[in-house]
């Protein structure tokens, strides 16, 4: 199959499919005789698993160990436990990133509860007095 077929038939983007190539993340396609790439069904099969992969946002180097894992199905899979425990962690902290930015939206959320003019908007106000260094309110924790 084509690059465009590879392409709509998992989702990826061309460039993207090209990018991992390059990245050895998928093995290199033969050509055909007109220079076209030629994908086969392993070339499917490893770039659903990276899609997949990414859509459990799991970064490219801990993908490219995961292939590693396939091509060498006898090795102990403890680094693999790692790996997904430490991905775990990831997400974990930015759910903890994203739970204090909620909170900060809300705080700042709350200077303004009604309809005004720009120039008596209580968000604005504060957003413009963070932008010179002072306090806001959705800074007041320290957190």
């Amino acid at each position: 199959m084509r690059i465009s077929e590879l392409a709509s038939a998992t989702g990826v983007d061309l460039e993207t499919i090209r990018y991992y190539e390059k990245q050895a993340l998928l093995p290199a396609p033969a050509r055909e005789d007109n220079g076209y790439r030629s994908y086969t069904a392993e070339h499917l099969e490893r770039l659903s698993f990276i899609r997949h992969c990414r859509a459990l946002d799991i970064p490219l180097a801990d993908i490219r160990r995961l292939v590693s894992f396939i091509q060498s199905p006898a090795e102990d899979c403890g680094d693999i436990n790692h790996l997904i425990d430490q991905q775990i962690a990831r997400v974990k902290a930015r759910l903890k990133s994203m739970k204090a930015l909620e909170k900060q939206l809300s705080q700042l959320r709350a200077r303004c509860d009604d309809r005004h003019h720009g120039k008596e908007c209580g968000i604005l106000h504060e957003l413009v007095s963070a932008a010179h260094g002072e306090a806001c309110a959705c800074h007041t924790d320290g957190k």
